[in-house]
């Protein structure tokens, strides 16, 4: 009888677990500087207009530093290391959360890409996946202002970006757990009975 209360108890803490609900939070960044190099870059400044749908002229903002280039150059484009960081924070405005949303890093294999428009000018975009300490994920792709006839010179303006992360729940995993728990309490105070 103790045994059977003992392994719905650690039931009722594990299940939850195995339930962890996801959602995304998807966001557009603009203006702000990319700078950088062989080292890899660094954007500043940047600006959060749209967070999960919200709409503002000032919502939060986006930084982040990459890894180096693992191929490739920064002119021509090529894959990046993984590391750096990526920091997402928002202002508090319009419900959107006060203070860092993300805070993690880029994972492997992150690609710099050149495009070369009709007129001979060029853009760059840098798409890469992302990961926090908790393994929560998500990907960037971050579009770089026109660089005009000539190639990426160490700094450019940005022009936008979209982010999209997997966040958890936590009052889905809260929910299920307390019925859990209510549960295994219905259950012995039936065995109790018998």
């Amino acid at each position: 009888m103790v045994k059977k209360i003992v392994l719905l108890a650690v039931l009722a803490l594990a299940l939850p677990l195995a339930a962890f609900a996801n959602s995304s939070v998807d966001l557009t960044n603009t203006g702000g500087t990319l700078t950088g190099g062989a080292g890899g870059f660094t954007l500043t400044g940047s600006v959060i207009k749209v967070y999960s749908g919200v709409t503002g002229s000032n919502l939060g903002s986006v930084s982040f530093t990459t890894g180096a280039f693992t191929s490739g150059n920064v002119q021509t484009g090529g894959t990046l290391a993984a590391g750096g960081t990526f920091t997402i924070t928002g202002n508090g405005t319009n419900g959107v959360p006060n203070g860092v949303i993300f805070s993690g890093t880029f994972s492997p294999g992150g690609l710099w890409s050149v495009m070369t428009l009709a007129n001979g000018t060029h853009q760059y975009t840098l798409a890469a996946a992302i990961v926090d300490g908790s393994g929560h994920v998500g990907a960037t792709s971050q579009l770089t202002l026109n660089t005009g006839k000539g190639f990426f010179n160490g700094s450019v303006g940005l022009a936008s970006g979209d982010t999209s992360l997997s966040v958890p729940e936590p009052g889905t995993l809260s929910l299920f757990g307390t019925g859990l728990i209510g549960l295994a309490g219905v259950i012995r105070r039936k065995l109790n009975l018998v």
